[in-house]
């Protein structure tokens, strides 16, 4: 489960097969909800609906699933977009196993400040998600900037571009 446009998964170098049966399976990737990773490398359209389908399937066979991107939801021009980490819920609901590999998970934070080169006192964290961005940056010992135009915008009030959030509902 994956992007067309937004930038699908690299699953380069790491040894593994996509497959098209879920028979085939031996576990589920979940980084988008737009479209479904083809074993060509192709991807084809997926509705939501579709992805539901698909998760009754893989929790009927007890086949794990990963999330590599496990936010609920993102902001769109227009409105919020449902992303993997509400199919991940709704699996676990189903009795299936999900492992949410996200930034909650110090490695993450760990293995890009390796990469740079920067301690994390020396990091910051910008984003819009008090579940993911904020908590795992405060787990990570990185300070944070909490944006409250994105997905909270509606939870604190805000309705237009340049509006100011009401302290004690933030």
């Amino acid at each position: 489960m994956t992007w067309s446009d937004w930038g699908p998964i690299s699953l380069a170098g790491l040894s593994l097969q996509v497959v098209e049966n879920v028979e085939e399976a031996d576990f589920i990737l979940a980084h988008g909800t737009k479209v479904l990773g083809l074993p060509s490398g192709e991807a084809h359209p997926a509705s939501l609906e579709d992805f539901k389908k698909l998760l009754d399937l893989c929790a009927a066979k007890k086949i794990p699933m990963i999330v590599a991107n496990p936010d609920y939801v993102t902001v769109e021009p227009r409105a919020l977009r449902v992303m993997p980490g509400t199919l991940a819920s709704k699996y676990e609901k189903l009795g299936g196993e999900v492992t949410w590999m996200d930034n909650l998970d110090k490695i993450i934070h760990k293995s890009v400040m390796k990469m740079v080169g920067v301690a994390t006192s020396d990091s910051i964290v910008v984003g819009d998600s008090l579940h993911h961005d904020i908590k795992g940056a405060h787990a990570a010992g990185i300070q944070s900037v909490f944006t409250i135009g994105g997905i909270h915008a509606n939870e604190l009030g805000l309705s237009s571009f340049g509006g100011v959030a009401d302290l004690s509902s933030i």
